[in-house]
């Protein structure tokens, strides 16, 4: 989802959604997630200074990622899958392909948390290998399907790595701790229209192999 409503998320709910989704499955149990969890002035505050380097083109060409979270030279399928959500989300929203200021714009919700009340930022202790990543992606998973049993929606989003020192600064994150990814929660608007995008998947049969013999 990429719009959400003003409407507040009760702090006994996010506990909740975090108790559930620490149950994912780790290596030897290690647990490499951390969550910075922002509501209020203090998610408003991060937004706005992120938002402000983010327009400015100077500043915002000196943050880069920590991690290349992309493949560093594209190929189909994968660019093909890119473009074409891409260009859905935009012709949902009617930007054509030649207005910049729009697609800066919309953008630039990423770090409004697309209006969500609450936005999520999960750090990593730099000591942890790939194994630990894959690890965190079923965390991040788990935070997402236990949100939507409780009603409510989110949008992961790796846009944030690439402001890490900002974020870092802000949150005054420990030195070891690595931005991996944020993510807005809270209740989807149902009126927005770029919430009625449904990506296309592949068949089963593109992506998987039954070996019996």
């Amino acid at each position: 989802m990429r719009a959400f409503l003003p409407r507040a998320v009760p702090r006994e709910m996010l506990e909740d959604i975090l108790r559930v989704a620490s149950r994912a499955p780790s290596g030897t149990n290690t647990q490499p997630w951390q969550v910075q969890v922002l509501t209020g002035a203090a998610k408003q505050r991060l937004s706005d200074r992120i938002l402000a380097a983010y327009l400015d083109p100077e500043q915002n060409a000196a943050h880069k990622e920590e991690y290349a979270y992309y493949p560093q030279q594209w190929q189909s399928p994968y660019i093909d899958r890119r473009r074409k959500v891409g260009w859905d989300l935009y012709g949902l929203l009617d930007i054509a392909k030649t207005d910049k200021a729009r697609m800066q714009h919309q953008h630039g919700r990423n770090y409004q948390f697309f209006d969500a009340p609450v936005g999520l930022i999960f750090t990593i202790d730099r000591v942890m290998q790939q194994g630990s990543w894959l690890d965190y992606g079923m965390f991040l998973q788990n935070v997402m399907i236990a949100a939507r049993a409780r009603g409510l929606h989110t949008c992961p989003q790796a846009a944030f790595t690439q402001f890490h020192r900002l974020i870092a600064e802000e949150l005054q994150l420990a030195p070891e701790q690595m931005v991996v990814c944020g993510m807005a929660l809270g209740y989807a608007d149902p009126e927005a229209v770029e919430n009625s995008l449904v990506t296309e998947r592949a068949s089963v049969a593109e992506f998987a192999r039954f070996i019996e013999s």
